[in-house]
Parts: structure tokens; sequence; C-alpha cells
């Protein structure tokens, strides 16, 4: 069995035969994972399933920029968890993003990973695995009607929010006819656009814009790196993210990555253990995601990430060096 394989038919199968499931979303979830998961959750809540959805970090609760998804009354922390029949990943490329459920998935005897990473790994018993899928929500929606779930306006609120999200509005190169396609269906299916796109993209606390502002004031360019192209970078350590969580920081990089005269922009993030995570995205031309892979991450060609360690001046140097031979 490779990393990409997808066995809808035997997932479905397992789906059936189990009586309980837990869904994981991978650490610091984005709207992508959280949302697929829920989607997912949701649709086999229809089904009578016990469904319980979690993220492998411990006394997790749904952050405030994802508060708007349905089925939150699903989410339970690690901690919490009762045993289930089948375990599913959700968006997740490697089996370290887990975080403390990292074990859970592993050693369960029936487990789904569904993602759309080209870095995905090829841990779990069962892949829905497609690099080419815009997002983990597009794969999301393919089970659910495999599963002949009728769409609802919950389930496809949380399609849509990942799709969105993972798009950039449906902006980005993974955008397809396909993309649109669905989107069309979650419009029909009576999703508020206005209301999840107002939450997801254009509301943010004070303390969110304070931190933008800071970290857009440090930001360095670098226009011959990359033969030319350009190289624009920040870096947010843990005094300067006045109290937000880590998926907070990942608003500056779509600001960042506007800098006409740069075509990767990347942005370096403390963690809460100190350790540094950089976050990658190019326009056109260069492989992010094989930079990330080289830097022990992962990622798309456009949109990638890897963690560090705790020196930030000299990851800035291994960034620059691995983007050199890019």
């Amino acid at each position: 069995m490779t990393a990409f394989d997808q066995d809808w038919t035997g997932a479905v199968e397992l789906i059936k035969q189990a009586e309980s499931v837990l869904l994981i979303a991978h650490v610091s979830p984005d709207a992508d994972a959280l949302g697929s998961a829920l989607a997912i959750g949701l649709a086999l809540e229809s089904l009578n399933k016990k469904v319980q959805v979690s993220v492998g970090e411990p006394g997790f609760t749904v952050p405030a920029s994802l508060q708007i998804l349905p089925g939150k009354h699903m989410v339970v922390a690690p901690e919490n968890l009762a045993p289930v029949d089948l375990v599913i990943s959700c968006d997740t490329s490697s089996h370290e993003r887990l975080g403390v459920l990292e074990e859970t998935l592993v050693s369960a005897e029936n487990s789904i990973a569904i993602d759309h990473h080209p870095s995905f790994t090829g841990f779990g018993k069962l892949h829905l695995v497609d690099p080419d899928a815009a997002a983990t929500a597009e794969l999301a929606l393919e089970l659910i009607d495999l599963l002949k779930v009728e769409l609802n306006p919950e389930i496809a609120s949380a399609i849509y929010a990942g799709l969105a999200t993972d798009t950039g509005s449906f902006r980005y190169n993974s955008t397809t006819a396909y993309t649109m396609q669905i989107a069309s269906r979650l419009f029909e299916a009576g999703i508020d656009h206005a209301k999840l796109s107002l939450e997801l993209f254009d509301t943010e606390s004070f303390s969110a814009i304070q931190m933008l502002g800071d970290a857009i004031g440090r930001a360095q360019l670098i226009p011959d790196a990359i033969g030319g192209k350009g190289l624009v970078f920040t870096s947010i350590s843990l005094n300067q993210r006045y109290g937000l969580t880590e998926l907070a920081m990942e608003r500056v990089i779509d600001v960042l990555r506007r800098t006409a005269e740069a075509e990767v922009s990347a942005i370096f993030k403390q963690g809460d253990d100190g350790i540094w995570k950089g976050s990658l995205r190019s326009k056109t031309t260069v492989d992010v995601g094989a930079v990330a892979t080289e830097l022990g991450g992962g990622g798309h060609s456009h949109a990638a990430g890897y963690t560090g360690h705790a020196d930030l001046e000299q990851m800035i140097v291994e960034l620059q060096e691995a983007l050199a031979k890019a």
C-alpha cells in the first residue's frame, strides 16, 4: 500500500461496521482540519454513530477563530476520550502532528487517514489521500457522499470553512473547476457564506491587529534572494504574541505574501514550548513544499511549514540556504 492509496470502499465498510468513531484534527488546527472532522462527525451522527472529535493538545477547546464551525458539541479534550472502534485523522500529513493522540491512532486496530498533503507519510491502516485536492474538505465531502448522507446546512458549512480557507477564498492555485462545483453545492445546501466569511476572514481581536502590525513592522525584504525572485519574512516570539494562540499568528503571512518584490514569504513563530516553527508561501514558481521537506516539514507547492529549533537566527540562515537550492 502506498501513501496515496484511496481505499474508499474499505473506508466506507470500516465506518459501517463501527459503532463509535474518533475523528482527530492536527495540532493547532485550522478550518480545513477541524471543519473536515466536524463535517464527517455530523454525517456519522446522522447514521447513529457515537462520535468524538479531538485534537492532540491537552485541555483542547475550539479556538475563538473557529467558533463559527458547527458540531462543536462533539469536541472532547484528549484526556477525556472514551474508547472507540475506529479512529480517523483529518488533514494530518504526519503522525507527529497528532500530538498526544499519536499513539491513539498508531495503535488503533482500525484507522483511516484523510489528507491532501503531498508530504503525507503513510500512517494509518487505510488512506483517503489525494494531493490534487484543494482541501481535505473536498475528500471529506466525497466520503460523506459515499455514505449516502444528505448535505444539510451544518455539514455544508463545515465543508465550506475548510474549502474557503485552504484556497484563500478560492484565490490560490489549488482552486479547480471541481472546487467551484463543490462550492455551488454547498450554497445550494443552505450555507450562509457571508456570515462564514466574515467570521473566518474579517474578524480579529484588537490584540491580533496589534500583533499583526508589529510583525509587519519587523518584516525584512531580501530582493536578491532565490536568484532575484525575492524573500520577505518576519518573526513573532512568545513575548510578541499579545497572549494569543499559535493559530492566531497564521494570519500574518496572508498579509506578508502580498509583497510585490518577493516570490516567497515566511513567518517564524515561537511556539508555547519555545521552539520556532516556519510557515512558507510562494506565488508561482518556487516549490516551498520541497523546501519545507528538506527542513524536516512538508506541505504543498505554494504553502508549507516545518518545525525548527530554539535558535531563530540559525533558522533564518537555514531557510535562505534551502531556498538558494530551490
